[in-house]
Order: C-alpha cells, then structure tokens, then sequence
C-alpha cells in the first residue's frame, strides 16, 4: 500500500467519526413542516456537514484507487454497485412514500407532490429517477470503457506500423497498466525489428545497391524475387586499373587486397556522386551502370582525375591509372541463380559490347572511349572533346563507331589534340581505307606536336607494317 493511501485511510476515519457523532444535529436543524422544511442550523450542525463532506471527499478518493487495483470486470460492479443500491432503495421509497405517515413523510410528500389519492406521480418520479440511473450508468460505463477505446486505437496504430511514442497511457488501473507495459514491450520490440530490418537494407545495399532496386520497382531486398526482372534503356561503364596486375605481384595477399581496395574506394563513391551503381567489381575493374550517358562520360573524367591525384600520394608503389569504355542500349536488370542462391546482375549485348571496346582500349592505349550509341544520345549541349578513332565489329553484321574523351587530359595536351582532330581522324579514314602512306603521314603530323599521343603512335606503327609488308 502507498504512503499516500495510508494518509487518505488516516484522513478519512479522522473526519468520518466526527461526521457521525455531529450527524445529529445537522438532521436537528433541519426540521419538517408539513409543507416543507425549516433548516435552522447552529455551530455543531454546520461542523457536521463540513466534516461529512470532507469524509465523503477522502472516502471518494479511496474508492477510486480501490477500483485502480482491480480488473476491468471488477471495476464495472464496483462502480455500478453503490449507484444500484441508492436506485433501488429511492424507487422503493417513492413507492412507499404515499402510504406513508408523519412530519417528514407530509414535507416530502408536499413536496414531490405524492400522495396515495395521485400514484401516476409516484410512477413519473420512478420514471424520472430511472433515466438519471440510466444516463449515470451510461457515464459510468464510458468513463470505465475509455482505456479500452485507448487500447483499440493503439493497438490498430501499431498494427499499421504507425505507433511512435515511447510511453502509451491506457488507463490508471493495475491491469491496464500491465497492458501499457504489454504495449510498450510490443512497440520496442517492432522498432528493434524495425531498425534490424532498416540497417540490414543499409548494409544489403553494399551488395545490391538501391538503384538497382529502383530499377526493379523494388523498395527493399526483402521483396526481391528469383526471376525478378526489367529492361531498361542505360549505359554501361567499364573500368579497368591499368598496371594493377603488375604492381600487385610485387605485393602479399593482405597488400595485395588493400592496394586494390584504396584505388576501389576512390573510384566507387565517385560513381555514386553522379548518380550511377556498381554492378559487380571485376578484380581490378568494375562493370557499372548509369541512367544517362552523359554523366558516365562526367564520372570517367572525374575518376581519372581522381586516380592522378592518388597516384601523387602514392609515394612506394608505381603509379596505375584507369580505362574506361562506356556503351549505351537495352540492358535486363533482373535476378538469377536458384532459390538457395541468388544474385543481381545485368544481361546485355550492351555489357558483351563494352567489354570488346575494352580490348580496343587496351590496344589503342586510350583512358576513355566510347561508342556512337552513346555519343547519339549525348545532348547537343553538352560540352565535350572528342575524336573518332576507329570502327569496332562485335560479329559480321555489326559494326559501330568508337570515339575517345580528350576531357581526361591535361590542358596543354587536350588543346593540341583538339587542333589536331581533323588530321588525326583523316589518318583513321585513310588506314581504314587502306590508304596507308596518307594514313601514316597524317598520324606522323599529329606526333611531331603531341609525341606522346598513344593512338597515333599504335597507327603510326600498323601502318608502316602495312607499307612494309607491301
């Protein structure tokens, strides 16, 4: 039992004995008259009612912290019991009142306008006093209800997912408190299930990113599907660390892996940045994938840089630098493998493609290139260097055009090989033609003002074997 009950149960006796001891007097100042009452209280009468009144105040409050500790059946009977009791007793009265004799019978039947001449007021006072029963029975269950409705509306908010509050107040009843601890237990258990579910999506999406998700209408991996599939119209990036295989024999397997992940840390946020995903890493290169062709040429300038910067900090290892070839066409995003194992991945002639143009890459000693599919589809507003290099066949029916950025360049470089694109695509036309003599003087011109120009020296050289073998 609570200090405080102690003191209202102490308070109580303390004014309920006084109330019944100057009870009298207060029913000695009210005196009946036949037509009414004659209420002449002295100083004993009014102490009587103060301290009544007060008992009754204190003797309300136990009787709601009583009705606290028990159940929610029990509470009903309890708080309708007395009101019963008092209905009763008074419908019985005013039954009776008219047959009754006496001062005090004679002032209430005056005034209630009772006697046993006129009983259809009798029955209208019952009627009367039956609806304040009714009305107060009603407020009685409303008020004793109300923490179920509580408990109805929390409970279909937490069904809904939608319950946020770390304290619900039911009701002040000991079982409704248990509930209240019920209900919390359940909310912090759906915000632990929640957060576990939120931080396994964050980490799910190292492996499958969330636009890939996005690309599959999907919100969460949990709603990932074997079969699952779309095709979309995007671009494809490859890119390779050039050097990364000779560099990393020199190294152990831990060395190894950290050198390779300190150049996959610089390039896979870059990615990011412009707003493309990482389908798979490849050793040392990655396959990723961009909505639109523009930003894959942005982010291949950017991650060149970003390498040349690097490359800088590096003090104890060669200097590496990237390839990159990026293509654009229809590309299925979807999930394959068997139900014990599954993995995102995409499938193309778009991804096949791009991985031929990385052997060109390769072989022409260019960082970034890319195909007319691409470049047909980059806004005429997009500023960009570029020079055609070369036609590439993925099989004999079909053939494309290859083009390489100047923008990963330096300055210097970039505006000489600008002023020179007209020659050094005249060589290409002229090679391809089997014109090689106009082929190798055109990439001879280019050479004598950019002698480290790759792709005219490797068509320099084909086309004096070509003359050569003439």
């Amino acid at each position: 039992m609570r200090l405080s009950t102690k003191i209202f149960i102490v308070l109580f006796v303390a004014t309920f004995v006084p109330s019944l001891v100057l009870g009298q007097y207060i029913f000695q100042g009210i005196l009946p008259t036949g037509t009414g009452f004659i209420i002449t209280l002295n100083a004993l009468g009014i102490s009587g009612i103060v301290f009544t009144i007060i008992s009754n105040i204190f003797g309300a409050i136990l009787y709601f912290r009583f009705l606290k500790t028990l159940k929610l059946s029990k509470i009903i009977f309890f708080s309708t019991f007395p009101l019963t009791i008092v209905y009763s007793l008074l419908i019985f009265f005013i039954a009776i009142l008219g047959s009754l004799n006496g001062q005090l019978a004679l002032s209430l039947q005056y005034i209630l306008n009772i006697s046993s001449q006129n009983p259809y007021n009798s029955i209208l006072w019952g009627i009367l006093l039956t609806l304040v029963y009714i009305l107060a029975l009603f407020f009685i269950y409303t008020l004793v209800c109300r923490p179920v409705q509580r408990f109805e509306k929390i409970a279909h908010r937490l069904g809904d997912g939608r319950v946020r509050e770390e304290k619900f107040e039911v009701g002040k009843s000991k079982q409704f408190q248990n509930i209240e601890a019920s209900l919390e237990k359940i909310n912090y258990n759906y915000k632990e299930k929640e957060n576990l579910v939120r931080q396994t999506d964050l980490e799910a999406q190292k492996f499958i990113p969330k636009q890939f998700l996005k690309f599959l209408g999907k919100t969460s991996i949990t709603e990932l599907e074997l079969g699952n599939q779309v095709q979309k119209h995007a671009t494809t990036f490859f890119c390779d660390i050039i050097s990364a295989t000779k560099v990393s024999t020199s190294l152990s397997l831990e060395e190894n892996f950290n050198f390779i992940n300190s150049y996959l840390n610089i390039v896979s946020p870059i990615i990011r940045k412009y707003d493309g995903f990482v389908d798979k890493y490849l050793g040392d290169g990655i396959l990723a994938v961009f909505p639109r062709p523009e930003i894959a040429i942005e982010c291949a300038t950017a991650v060149c840089r970003a390498i040349e910067i690097k490359n800088k900090s590096q003090k104890f290892l060669p200097n590496v630098d990237a390839r990159i070839s990026i293509h654009t066409g229809e590309i299925i995003f979807g999930i394959v493998g068997e139900e014990e194992r599954m993995s995102p991945t995409i499938i193309s002639d778009v991804v096949n493609f791009a991985s031929k143009m990385e052997e060109i890459n390769k072989l022409m000693g260019t960082k970034v290139i890319f195909s007319k599919e691409t470049l047909n589809e980059i806004p005429t507003k997009f500023e960009l260097a570029y020079r055609f290099i070369g036609n590439i066949s993925l099989d004999n029916s079909q053939t494309t055009s290859l083009f390489e950025s100047l923008e990963v360049y330096p300055r210097k470089k970039r505006e000489r090989l600008i002023h020179l694109k007209k020659t050094f695509e005249e060589g290409v036309r002229f090679f391809n033609s089997n014109d090689f003599l106009q082929a190798r003087k055109c990439f001879k011109e280019v050479l004598t003002y950019v002698n480290d120009d790759k792709a005219s020296y490797v068509y320099f050289n084909k086309a004096c074997d070509k003359i050569d073998d003439a």
